[in-house]
């Protein structure tokens, strides 16, 4: 076996019990299965699990090194991720209640594909996530049993079925609830003003951290 299974079984229940402990991922996802329902609230997890795929790859690949050498970049990073999410939440508020073509075709407030590019974009460029995932996956890996590569890949692929599990259960219980409110268009203003104070949240507490 490419990964020491003790190690494997560790890591599953680590990331776990991380995934169940509300964080910026779920809020974000939570958001958008509020605004969008359903459908929203699983695009929106895909998309942070594909930047999760990203961020292991970098992960192994060092980028570590990058940001100890040059601190800088970590601060434009965050600070550019902090502003695009609370954009997004000023965005909801100033045009709360409104409603679009391609969202009342979609029956909701935010459609697949933007929650997608919404949830890939904000993980991606946070760089909390990035030094996270390069300080938390070396843990478990054994550079004695080599194929380190692989082992990253194996470990990534765990990281990204147990935030399927999590959060996309999150994104689609948050989008049912969502879909009976949004029907109600006061409600939906609630819904609108709520959700982009979350992404705000979000962006102010990326900012100071």
């Amino acid at each position: 076996m490419p990964v020491d299974p003790h190690l494997l079984a560790l890591f599953t229940m680590t990331t776990l019990v991380a995934m169940l402990t509300p964080g910026p991922d779920m809020l974000f996802v939570l958001g958008c299965g509020i605004k969008g329902g359903p459908r929203a609230g699983l695009f929106a997890t895909a998309g942070v699990a594909v930047s999760e795929i990203v961020h292991v790859a970098l992960a192994a690949a060092g980028l570590a090194a990058l940001f100890e050498a040059a601190p800088t970049a970590f601060t434009v990073v965050r600070v550019v991720g902090a502003a695009y999410l609370i954009y997004l939440g000023v965005q909801m508020i100033r045009h709360r209640g409104e409603q679009t073509p391609d969202v009342e075709a979609s029956g909701g407030g935010m459609t697949a594909r933007k929650a997608f590019l919404n949830g890939l974009f904000t993980n991606l460029i946070n760089p909390k996530m990035v030094t996270f995932t390069i300080a938390f996956l070396p843990q478990f890996v054994s550079p004695e049993l080599g194929q380190v590569w692989l082992q990253f890949a194996i470990l990534g692929a765990v990281l990204v079925v147990l935030e399927f599990i999590v959060d996309g259960t999150v994104g689609v219980l948050a989008g049912r609830i969502g879909g009976w409110l949004r029907r109600r268009r006061s409600a939906k203003r609630r819904i609108d003003v709520a959700t982009g104070g979350i992404f705000i949240g979000l962006g102010v507490r990326l900012a100071v951290d």
